[in-house]
């Protein structure tokens, strides 16, 4: 009997592995290997879908200056991450992209970008965003997250813990309120989808520097990314947080700190830029 489970143990294992080897991909600019069970044309035909029912929910922003704040600042990043994945021979990573970038109302402070490079700014973040610059550093944030896949990362760990690695249709087709939350949560679009399941720290940090350099990419200053997360801070600084142990974020300071040590990076970017 124990050498039995011993060899179902083995089996499995040896399934998530071969899983793994056959499902890998790097992330651009970092080159981390991630986990992809979910195929790109999946997540981006689910994206639309799930998109367009979040906008007809919710409603979106009559202020016309912070509406045309995101979309400008958005079609900037969008334009330099086009352009360096058309550099780099990585086209393929933006395929069937179809850019959204909308501001709706809500005192929630947050944002969040989908596959296809869906955004949503909620109102209650505009205030810490302050400028150009601050949604900058925010866009630049949530972009990576898409362009880094780190939705699809976590799906495909989602569905193989409830679904034994079911596809994401049919989970949507037997369980579509529990797949919808999951979805909405994925890309961190809130609570009233249920609870957010945030990104991890990995992921988040990643997301941080790959930030800093598409924002350089399309001309504003990484720089303002220290003062943005400060201002975050203090924002939230009467919030009960848990020890960054215990948290998937990364703490104030750390996050500070780490971004700090990556602006030499994005600084060249940066100048790149101003010197056309």
């Amino acid at each position: 009997m124990r050498k039995g489970r011993v060899r179902i143990a083995w089996g499995v294992l040896s399934f998530f592995a071969v899983l793994f080897l056959v499902s890998c991909s790097a992330v651009a600019l970092t080159g981390r290997k991630q986990l992809n069970l979910v195929p790109d044309s999946e997540m981006l035909a689910t994206s639309t879908d799930q998109y367009s029912q979040f906008m007809k929910e919710n409603k979106v922003s009559t202020d016309a200056d912070q509406t045309a704040r995101i979309k400008r600042v958005g079609a900037r990043i969008q334009a330099a991450v086009e352009d360096y994945a058309r550099k780099n021979g990585r086209e393929k990573d933006l395929q069937g992209y179809a850019w959204e970038f909308n501001l709706v109302e809500s005192k929630e402070v947050n944002a969040w970008c989908m596959p296809g490079g869906k955004v949503v700014f909620y109102t209650g973040i505009m205030p810490i965003c302050q400028d150009d610059d601050g949604v900058a550093v925010v866009m630049g944030h949530e972009v990576a997250h898409a362009v880094a896949k780190h939705g699809s990362e976590r799906m495909s760990q989602q569905l193989i813990v409830q679904g034994g690695g079911a596809a994401l249709t049919a989970a949507l087709a037997s369980k579509p309120q529990q797949t919808q939350q999951l979805w909405m949560s994925a890309f961190g679009a809130g609570a009233q989808y249920g609870v957010m399941m945030p990104f991890e720290r990995g992921q988040e940090s990643e997301a941080d520097h790959l930030g800093l350099i598409f924002m350089a990419m399309a001309g504003y200053d990484p720089s303002h990314a220290v003062a943005f997360w400060k201002r975050m801070a203090a924002g939230s600084a009467s919030a009960e947080k848990p020890p960054e142990f215990m948290s998937t974020h990364p703490s104030d300071e750390n996050r500070i700190k780490k971004i700090q040590q990556e602006l030499p990076e994005a600084e060249k970017y940066y100048a790149k830029k101003k010197s056309f």
